[in-house]
């Protein structure tokens, strides 16, 4: 049998509590990116609604990029605490800006 096995080394938890985050971060990111989906087919449905296409932006930069960032930069990249905080932080202030945009208008009527 030389089929691949999924091998997990969790640091400071046990391997089924790190399973179990990981499974909540992606079914916030499937979540997230559903209701996009959802937001980005009301845009294509006509002119004149910018808005929701701003909103589904402004969500994803919200929830699922950061949280994909939380994931994937401490597996993938060597990039320390402070740095990997002040990318998701970030992300998220311009996911709130983008959606406050969306509510408000800034300009896209």
């Amino acid at each position: 049998m030389s089929g691949a096995l999924l091998q997990l080394r969790a640091t400071g938890a046990a391997p089924s509590l790190a399973v179990a985050v990981l499974a909540l971060s992606a079914l916030a990111v499937a979540l997230s990116v559903a209701v996009a989906a959802v937001l980005v087919r009301g845009y294509r449905r006509g002119p004149g609604r910018r808005g929701m296409l701003v909103l589904a932006v402004g969500l994803v930069m919200l929830t699922a990029i950061p949280e994909l960032l939380r994931v994937v930069l401490p597996t993938v990249t060597e990039v320390g605490v402070v740095g990997r905080s002040l990318l998701v932080s970030g992300c998220e202030l311009l996911g709130l800006g983008t959606i406050l945009r969306a509510v408000y208008g800034g300009g896209s009527r």
